[in-house]
């Protein structure tokens, strides 16, 4: 009969234990969100950025909007927010609306706000959309 080397198979066990750890790991961060919006300072930074033209309640009716030759986009439309992903959303806030083949009175903020306070600001904007 063959001896069966127990060191072996604790060491088995104990890699099988830490891959399935592992696994466990990669997938909790896959499905976790890498980062929680400050809805505070981004409210702040609406107040401050986007107000004057998008209005407070986000419906495109902002002091500055009548002297825009389009009207802002109403951030309340949910039929038409709910068709512009993130991706598009960041990037005109980012980069302005001419990058992103859009308004071109719409102003780039990529100067003024870190990429994370657009996500935070982007989080804001979705808030007007109430279904």
């Amino acid at each position: 009969m063959g001896r069966v080397n127990i060191e072996t198979e604790d060491d088995d066990h104990v890699n099988r234990l830490i891959s399935s750890i592992g696994v466990c790991a990669i997938i909790a961060c896959a499905f976790a969100p890498v980062r929680a919006a400050d809805m505070a300072a981004a409210k702040q930074n609406y107040d401050d950025a986007c107000i004057k033209c998008h209005g407070a309640t986000g419906n495109g009716d902002g002091p500055g909007a009548a002297a825009l030759r389009k009207r802002p986009r109403d951030f309340t439309d949910c039929a038409v927010m709910s068709k512009l992903s993130d991706d598009t959303l960041f990037n005109v806030i980012k980069n302005g609306g001419a990058k992103a083949v859009l308004d071109k009175e719409m102003a780039p903020f990529g100067e003024s706000f870190e990429d994370g306070e657009i996500h935070d600001l982007l989080a804001y904007v979705r808030t007007f959309c109430k279904k």
